[in-house]
């Protein structure tokens, strides 16, 4: 399965974006990765282009609205078109209870959350309405649960959610999706379970060890696979739509999209 489509996906350089990526690079898609780290960028980029797909390694921080401008601008320069982008960067900290969370720190989170999906999809919209094209955000469980300690993360992943459908509303030629990747076996969750504790009740820091001890983390390949799915080829019914990477309506058509291709 070889195609022209370009995609850009952040926090590309390891877990669950890297994963994305080399979904997406298994098909010949054109694939601007983004990440602050720049070694890590570069293994996955040889990766992409081992397999099939064309790579385009940008090194840059998602929370800068001038550097998502870039992206856009750098990805068009390259491929010639963009047609999704895969909003996946993400960050946990703080871990603080509301009551003495920093202040700056709070912000930042809602920076690298919500405002930098917001910035790129705005760099992107006049490319991806040539394309009719999709957009993905990676949203998260937090979104509509209350965990005690993570608030400016699940505030953020909340208004992401909302944000989406916002979107799909203003733009219906454009399939835009948020996405529970479920619990994935990344360093968010390497985190939870050494650190929580410090902030979090008993059965929260329970709860992530017992995750990892009993096995149930996925691979990141696995929610990978339906993220670049949808970013290549959600319908748009499924517009403005909170799905869970394990919902059959989006985890079965993935597995025959990727299984039908001849190439892997």
């Amino acid at each position: 399965m070889r195609n022209s489509k370009a995609i850009i996906i952040t926090g590309a350089s390891r877990g669950l974006g890297a994963a994305v990526s080399r979904w997406l690079g298994s098909t010949g898609a054109a694939v601007s990765l983004v990440a602050r780290s720049k070694k890590d960028l570069e293994i996955v980029a040889d990766e992409i282009k081992q397999s099939g797909g064309k790579p385009l390694a940008i090194h840059a921080d998602v929370s800068d609205p001038k550097a998502c401008d870039r992206m856009v601008a750098k990805t068009v320069d390259q491929f010639g078109r963009l047609d999704a982008v895969v909003n996946n960067a993400g960050i946990l900290a703080p871990l603080s209870t509301i009551g003495v969370a920093d202040p700056a720190a709070w912000r930042y989170n809602l920076e690298v959350n919500i405002m930098a999906p917001f910035y790129l999809t705005r760099a992107a919209l006049g490319e991806l309405r040539k394309q009719a094209g999709h957009i993905v955000n990676v949203s998260s469980g937090a979104a509509k649960t209350a965990i005690e300690g993570a608030s400016a993360y699940c505030a953020a992943k909340a208004a992401l959610n909302h944000f989406t459908r916002v979107l799909a509303a203003e733009e219906p030629k454009i399939t835009a999706v948020a996405v529970r990747p479920g619990v994935v076996d990344t360093r968010m969750q390497k985190i939870l379970r050494e650190e929580g504790h410090q902030v979090m009740p008993a059965r929260w820091t329970d709860y992530y060890r017992n995750l990892k001890d009993q096995g149930k983390l996925e691979p990141p390949e696995v929610p990978g696979r339906v993220i670049a799915w949808l970013a290549l080829d959600a319908p748009n019914d499924l517009s403005g739509r909170f799905l869970s990477y394990d919902d059959p309506e989006i985890a079965q058509p993935a597995v025959d999209f990727f299984q039908n291709d001849g190439n892997r």
